[in-house]
């Protein structure tokens, strides 16, 4: 186990005596491996938001899908940590109470909170759209694995300069609450570092910070904005998404569902097939063990998603990125 992110975590995180609903869930009571034996999955989101309700459900159907062709049977509780990670602590540590067969947290903070929570049973700890598994200090961690949906920042960045070769000034919009958050970050600073082009950093670590980060970019005259996978701009997006594309600033993101709640453009990871994809080893952990698994899997990326509304709004000519790759349109679905 990584004794820095143990120190860390329960260091910040106080015991509680909160006690979640069972929700009828049973445990295996000893069956065997094989047709006939059952499962219980808790998956713990970060917080709700288009990404990761995405995950959740393609997890949950894959799960399902699961279940009837090995004929077994896989119970599974969905919750929320509300962004708070006291609230995530409960929630892993009730998991481990209730005595589950594998936690699928979905998001960095999530992962790394019951991670914390599993280590005494060992219990499986398959996570969902870790950007940075390194950086997060979960990896070499017998028990745990899971899927990364790390970004190609340089991609995004040529995706943003293919658009317009002239731009002079770009924006930086994240939080400094996500971990996921500062390798891509870091990568973008020295894109535009070797091209010369200035940038202006803005961060925020709630939605009202993001919308006035937001509002700073817009008076410091960016032409373009780049964030990554970024939960808490996810959970802003749709506040500030008018405001970007009324002022002709385009916001590359780091994943389709910041596109369709408004951002301009991304090429990143389908969060379907990512989801499907974790709740296949998360089955795989439960009844093969974790020998077989890697630290992480990195997920494909190479789908540019444009939103069609956004590029209208900006006056954006989005024909340029056919060429990149498969292109798909979208609208904002404000979900």
């Amino acid at each position: 186990m990584k004794k820095g992110l143990l120190k860390k975590l329960a260091a910040a995180v106080l015991a509680s005596g909160l006690m979640l609903a069972a929700a009828g869930c049973a445990g295996k009571d000893g069956n065997t491996t094989g047709a006939g034996s059952t499962y219980k999955v808790a998956v713990i989101k970060q917080l709700d938001h288009a990404s990761l309700d995405e995950i959740a459900n393609a997890i949950t159907a894959r799960l399902d899908s699961l279940a009837s062709e090995n004929n077994v049977t896989i119970e599974y509780e969905v919750y929320s940590g509300q962004n708070d990670q006291t609230v995530l602590k409960q929630i892993a540590d009730q998991a481990v109470a209730d005595g589950v067969d594998a936690i699928v947290p979905i998001a960095t903070l999530a992962a790394q909170v019951a991670t914390v929570s599993a280590e005494e049973k060992q219990i499986p700890v398959v996570y969902a759209a870790i950007s940075d598994p390194t950086a997060a200090e979960l990896t070499g961690i017998p028990y745990v694995s899971g899927t990364s949906d790390g970004l190609n920042t340089a991609f995004i960045m040529d995706m943003m300069f293919k658009q317009n070769p002239d731009l002079s000034k770009v924006g930086l919009l994240y939080s400094l609450s996500e971990v996921n958050s500062a390798t891509p970050i870091a990568e973008a600073k020295a894109y535009l570092d070797a091209k010369g082009i200035p940038y202006v950093e803005a961060t925020g670590n709630t939605n009202d910070e993001i919308v006035a980060a937001t509002s700073s970019l817009i008076a410091s005259g960016v032409e373009a904005v780049f964030t990554p996978t970024d939960n808490v701009v996810m959970a802003a997006e749709l506040a500030i998404y008018e405001d970007l594309a009324n002022a002709g600033i385009l916001h590359y993101a780091g994943a389709d569902s910041f596109v369709r709640n408004g951002a301009f453009a991304t090429c990143g990871v389908n969060y379907t097939d990512l989801g499907t994809r974790t709740a296949e080893y998360a089955y795989q952990a439960m009844t093969e063990g974790m020998d077989g698994l890697e630290d992480y899997y990195l997920m494909d990326g190479g789908i540019i998603t444009v939103n069609t509304e956004t590029a209208a709004a900006a006056g954006a000519d989005y024909s340029v990125f056919s060429e990149m790759g498969e292109l798909v349109e979208v609208q904002t679905t404000e979900e």
